[in-house]
């Protein structure tokens, strides 16, 4: 055999055995194209606001003292259950003892020196009527009598005012409540010159609790009062508190250039696991709506592409670009199917934006395009709220083919930027 034709054959067989390598081992057969449907559900929808806050009692009140002095007595600490009008601390009242002793021998030496007063007056009186003494002597002698007994009030003045500043040496509750902090110990001096020091912070009732959340400006338009709230603390993880929105401050809060508004939620705490400071992490339910007819958010991204034409019959407008790499089961072009909301987008009674969009219906062998009314979207489920019938099967995306499988994305949304708070976040959960 001739050298070149040998190496024909050494040439042939590797090509052929190449060929047959690839069409045994590599190559793969294309996959069917398959139509992801489904038709609709009935549930729950929220659309929601997240929120940082903390747990406050609903009533604190602030104990001091009115009189300077020592504290001698500590008759509750931290924690302790107090009632009204129980004692609860006491001031050294030596010196308080002292100024009220001494203005009690002024009160003495006062109406000491009315007595005399009055006597001479009534003696001088008699003299005067017989016109023993002169008319000035006379107007000396009631003077002097009046003086007492005007010095006599003063110092009943003084008496009261020292006898109180003895009573304010003993520190009651002014409510019932709990103890929640204690600023003072045994022997300490406090000073109530200039402003009433604090001895004692009481909370009313420790079973009924506040969240005060801080909510960005780019939300607080949605919080109502009555709004329905759930959150969470770190202390118990896997527990979900309920409570109700209060109330919302007009007072801002700024932050970093960030602008948030005081929102108070209130908080049953019947089992007192909830304590005052703890951070809570909120969710305020802004819209919901029960017995929804709901359908993937990803059946929105869907538009079906040019070649799904061989199997299909395509009813509407159809994106004539291949499908890139990773889209197919959007089926195409994301942003063919946007979501149409104007200023003019009206509300139903719930209060949910009315919202205009175009998804696909498989009809056996039909593609058809169906424009429908939509309102809550939590970028899983959305809302229909007319256009759609309850038995019609809404198209997901496409699976199979020569592109292989992906996820739909949002419309218009990049799969990488973090979504806007409150932008219906949470609508999975509940109620």
């Amino acid at each position: 055999m001739k050298p070149v034709l040998k190496r024909i054959l050494i040439i042939a067989a590797i090509l052929i055995a190449i060929v047959l390598i690839w069409f045994l081992f590599i190559h793969k057969k294309e996959a069917p194209v398959v139509i992801q449907a489904q038709k609709p559900d009935t549930g729950y929808i929220a659309q929601s606001v997240t929120a940082t806050g903390k747990i406050e009692p609903v009533d604190t009140v602030t104990v001091g003292t009115q009189v300077s002095g020592i504290i001698k007595y500590l008759y509750v600490d931290f924690n302790s259950k107090v009632k009204k009008g129980q004692l609860i601390a006491e001031l050294d009242k030596s010196l308080l003892q002292a100024a009220l002793d001494q203005v009690k021998g002024n009160l003495l030496n006062a109406q000491s020196q009315e007595i005399y007063a009055k006597n001479n007056y009534d003696r001088q009186n008699l003299l005067f009527k017989t016109d023993a003494i002169s008319k000035a002597d006379y107007d000396i002698a009631l003077n002097t009598y009046n003086a007492s007994k005007a010095s006599v009030k003063s110092a009943q003045a003084q008496v009261r005012s020292a006898d109180k500043n003895l009573s304010y040496a003993d520190i009651y509750s002014p409510i019932d409540g709990v103890i929640l902090n204690r600023n003072i110990s045994i022997g300490q001096t406090v000073a109530a010159s200039f402003s009433t020091p604090t001895l004692f912070i009481i909370a009313k009732d420790i079973t009924k609790m506040e969240v005060e959340a801080n909510v960005d400006e780019a939300d607080i338009g949605d919080v109502k009062a009555g709004n329905r709230a759930t959150f969470t603390v770190d202390a118990f993880i896997n527990d979900s508190f309920k409570g109700t929105v209060e109330d919302i401050r007009l007072h801002p809060s700024v932050s970093a250039n960030v602008v948030t508004y005081t929102t108070i939620i209130n908080a049953p705490n019947n089992d007192e696991k909830l304590k005052p400071g703890m951070t809570a992490n909120i969710v305020i339910f802004t819209k919901e709506v029960n017995n929804a007819m709901l359908i993937p958010a990803k059946a929105l991204a869907f538009t079906p592409d040019s070649s799904l034409a061989k199997d299909y019959e395509i009813v509407g407008k159809v994106s004539h670009k291949k499908m890139a790499k990773g889209n197919a089961a959007a089926g195409g072009s994301s942003g063919a199917n946007e979501v149409s909301h104007t200023a003019k987008s009206r509300t139903d009674t719930s209060g949910v934006t009315k919202q205009r969009a175009l998804i696909w219906v498989l009809q056996g062998k039909k593609l058809v395009q169906k424009r429908i009314t939509i309102g809550l979207n939590d970028n899983t489920h959305v809302e229909v709220l007319s256009g759609l019938a309850a038995n019609e099967m809404v198209i997901t995306g496409v699976t199979g083919g020569t592109t292989g499988t992906a996820s739909a994305t949002k419309p218009g949304a990049s799969p990488f930027l973090p979504a806007r708070r409150g932008g219906g976040g949470g609508g999975g959960r509940t109620p």
